[in-house]
């Protein structure tokens, strides 16, 4: 009977281990520290690496920076403080985040950046696109539509974020494509939509407004082109300038439908959350994950609009 017992109760102890320790691999919390929760882009993001993170039977926490970059300092040395078990980024200023980010890895909790790289930074992984590669991308594509729909002569005002390392390598790759395409383009300003939406819509206009005969816009952000479509339709100029830009919104693709918004180049957000996670599930699982993971970009124009058009429903 007293061994009887003894099993009984060493059984029910080690169901209980059992559990225990099952609870502890589903106890897995993940940070995601965000630019803002006002793009659709980061919102995205958010959802690819909450679906993730629910398969993986992790908690996700998200912190949103509100456009501020050192509160991305803070939220990491608060999560290490935390002993999270992973952290994902979306950096503001890369270059200023580094040192979080390396207290982060002497900690042992892996980062993995998302969108922005970290230059010689110590994050485990990139997840994201080659910003300076699709930069040219969409810089090609507008060089070849300014030579068959416009007589191969175009002036091209800019809409930023100035403080974005991303967006100022899509600024980068776009003039390098267009100087080396031949087309004849004069590059106006350059304004600083500040990747806020009515700051941008702002800076639109008084670009505009500033240069009553240009005949394009690009847009480096969402924002950015939220705010020059915006700008287009406040003004009526949707019959003399065409619009390119990043990330697309419904408003983009009304423009598209309208023929006046040329190409907008579109990124899976969705996507990089997802991937993020999935680095970090299997990093905290012993395995290996690639130091870059590449995700690809799609040029929208009137030609395959349709198979994006669910994503506003």
């Amino acid at each position: 009977m007293r061994l009887s017992t003894k099993f009984g109760l060493g059984v029910a102890a080690l169901s209980l281990a059992a559990a225990l320790g099952t609870a502890a691999a589903r106890a897995e919390t993940f940070a995601l520290v965000t630019i803002n929760q006002q793009a659709l882009f980061f919102n995205q993001i958010n959802d690819g690496a909450k679906a993730a993170a629910k398969a993986a039977g992790a908690d996700l926490v998200i912190f949103d920076a509100n456009n501020v970059p050192a509160a991305q300092n803070t939220a990491i040395e608060n999560y290490v403080t935390q002993k999270v078990d992973g952290i994902i980024l979306v950096a503001i200023d890369v270059n200023g985040v580094k040192p979080a980010v390396t207290e982060a890895k002497k900690a042992g909790i892996p980062v993995i950046a998302i969108d922005a790289q970290i230059p010689d930074g110590d994050n485990v992984a990139f997840v994201g696109v080659d910003n300076t590669k699709a930069g040219a991308l969409i810089g090609q594509h507008y060089a070849d539509y300014v030579k068959k729909e416009m007589k191969g002569e175009a002036s091209v005002g800019v809409i930023g974020a100035l403080n974005s390392f991303i967006q100022n390598q899509r600024l980068d790759g776009f003039k390098q494509a267009v100087a080396a395409s031949g087309a004849k383009v004069k590059f106006l300003d350059t304004v600083d939509g500040q990747n806020v939406q009515d700051v941008a819509l702002g800076a639109a206009e008084n670009l505009m407004t500033a240069n009553p005969t240009m005949t394009t816009l690009y847009a480096t952000g969402e924002p950015a082109l939220i705010g020059a479509v915006s700008a287009v339709e406040s003004q009526g100029r949707q019959s003399d300038v065409k619009v390119f830009g990043w990330d697309l919104t419904a408003q983009a693709v009304k423009g598209i439908d309208e023929g006046w918004v040329a190409a907008v180049v579109q990124q899976d957000p969705a996507g990089e959350g997802k991937a993020a996670v999935e680095a970090l599930s299997t990093l905290k699982k012993g395995g290996k994950v690639e130091p870059i993971i590449n995700v690809p970009v799609t040029i929208v124009t009137k030609e395959n609009v349709d198979q994006f058009r669910g994503m506003f429903k």
